[in-house]
């Protein structure tokens, strides 16, 4: 075998084998000691649910090759001090990461060529073209020959049910499928050593763990918080050559790197107790390509999402903010999906803070990487504007923002209003709110919305180096109305004393006509009396 070099310095960018990541003198952040935490508690069935290119994968690899006895891959490493006899144990790694299940029959081949490979590896006799039939002739014939238990690895164990929320069909089809070949896990017990799934989501009701009800769980466990992802700890640790590779990239310094790393990447929380956890798709690529992007959002769209909180007509600033219980997020129903529980499994809510009197947990948006991304997808359906036509948008109201013309600004407002499409309800204002809200998120300069003063509540409030914009969106009402209620509660006094130009406007919207109707801009210079 290839000799373990002793200098880990590339990054492992899209590296899911361990053995081929070790040899290749790829980082590894090591994450072994969560293997023996597994040993230690003696169980014998685990599931864990991570979002998407968390490293889950990489972990399952790890776990593979620790039984498999490849002593030699984890010199250096925590686990390779463990007390433990390194046999090699038959393992079964079942990876349903490689298709995209978009309709029946597509699950079959990927079965079919992973079993023909078992079955020949432990020499077992075909009997039966059944695969769940197989697949227990597998596990028994493995033991057998091998005179160990059998370590089964299931990695994305939900790939053929994600991608199918939104055709019932199909989902129930790989659900049964799925749910006969997970069977076998309880019924071939005596024959296995370890059973491990993972995935993005659990799903509560027609579940595929129907018959496996002795599963522990370990998704918000605390032992297990930092099993998948970067810490803040490790990060330093492991890339503090790539944090000083950015740091003079952008000419910052190296504390700025930092932070700059952390309001785009940093974040996560996966229980109680559990630390921030980084983005280690994001993270790796920042460091590779020295270049802060927002990486892991560019991998995946989350239209059922968009399409989830469209159905239900939510409010967006509370589902980004919300509170719930532990017990809403760690189950997914097919037949009326819950949009928290949907954004939590799939990465773009994260638990913010966690209440142990009444089991209920704060969530919110994890850092801007995911703001940004979420909410460029979200646009399209709240306005008429394609997805490749946002940024053009976005960027064109920002320069507005910036020149200080807020003429301009109001009239391409107006445009980005009138494609509220006509068959939204209006009349609750919930829809021009949402569209405002993820306009402003995507702007991003400083733009604070319900701004409270002494007396009132200020809609809107957009802060440059020059300029202050003061602003009070009216439905169904008038634009001078607006004005007035700016002046009236006195919204500009709290900026008296700033030298910067402040313009005050009323824009009003109109839900028959889908326009702003002659927004009123006043002008008024910094240090001014008021």
């Amino acid at each position: 075998m290839k000799e373990i070099p002793t200098e880990m310095s590339g990054y492992p960018i899209g590296q899911q084998d361990f053995k081929q990541l070790r040899t290749n003198g790829l980082i590894y952040v090591d994450k072994t000691s969560f293997i023996e935490k597994l040993i230690m508690t003696k169980g014998q069935y685990y599931f864990l649910a991570r979002p998407r290119r968390f490293g889950k994968s990489l972990f399952l690899s790890t776990i593979k090759y620790f039984f498999l006895g490849e002593r030699e891959l984890f010199k250096g490493l925590y686990i390779d001090s463990m007390n433990w006899e390194w046999e090699k144990y038959p393992v079964l790694h079942l990876d349903l990461n490689t298709n995209r299940y978009q309709s029946p029959g597509m699950l079959e081949p990927v079965l079919d060529r992973l079993f023909r490979n078992w079955e020949e590896e432990y020499d077992v006799d075909v009997k039966d073209s059944d695969y769940s039939q197989r697949l227990s002739t597998i596990i028994k014939t493995a033991h057998e020959r091998t005179g160990l238990p059998v370590v089964i690895l299931v990695d994305e164990y939900d790939k053929p049910l994600v991608g199918n929320l939104n055709s019932t069909e199909i989902f129930e089809h790989y659900r049964s499928q799925l749910a006969s070949i997970y069977s076998n896990f309880k019924s071939s017990a005596e024959h296995i050593r370890l059973v491990f799934l993972t995935g993005v989501s659990r799903f509560s009701k027609l579940s595929v763990f129907s018959d496996l009800n002795n599963i522990n769980d370990i998704t918000f466990d605390n032992d297990f918080a930092d099993v998948c992802g970067i810490t803040e700890s490790e990060m330093l640790d492991y890339f503090s050559e790539g944090i000083n590779d950015l740091a003079r990239r952008y000419n910052i310094e190296y504390s700025e790197a930092c932070k700059l790393l952390k309001s785009n990447y940093d974040g996560y929380c996966f229980a109680e107790e559990g630390s921030d956890i980084y983005n280690p798709w994001s993270l790796l690529n920042a460091f590779s390509k020295r270049r802060m992007a927002y990486y892991w959002t560019m991998t995946g769209l989350p239209t059922i999402i968009a399409e989830s909180l469209k159905r239900i007509d939510a409010d967006l600033k509370k589902v980004v903010s919300t509170r719930c219980s532990m017990q809403t997020l760690s189950g997914m129903d097919l037949l009326s999906p819950n949009p928290i529980a949907l954004m939590y499994q799939t990465g773009y809510l994260t638990i913010k803070h966690y209440d142990s009197l009444t089991d209920m947990v704060s969530l919110g948006i994890p850092n801007r990487e995911v703001e940004q991304g979420l909410f460029e997808v979200l646009l399209p359906y709240y306005v008429k504007v394609k997805r490749g036509l946002v940024e053009s948008v976005v960027n064109d109201l920002i320069l507005d923002i910036l020149d200080g013309n807020p003429k301009e600004f109001m009239k391409n407002l107006d445009i980005f209003l009138a494609g509220i499409p006509y068959d939204m309800k209006m009349e609750d204002e919930n829809n021009f709110h949402n569209a405002m809200y993820i306009l402003l998120t995507l702007i991003g300069i400083k733009a604070e919305t319900e701004v409270h003063t002494s007396d009132g509540r200020i809609d809107l409030v957009i802060k440059t180096d020059k300029f202050i914009y003061i602003i009070e969106l009216k439905f169904d009402k008038s634009g001078e109305s607006g004005i007035e209620q700016i002046e009236d509660k006195n919204y500009a006094y709290p900026y008296s004393s700033d030298t910067r130009q402040i313009f005050l406007i009323g824009a009003n919207f109109s839900s028959e006509t889908r326009h702003l109707d002659k927004p009123v801009i006043r002008e008024i210079e910094g240090s001014c009396p008021i």
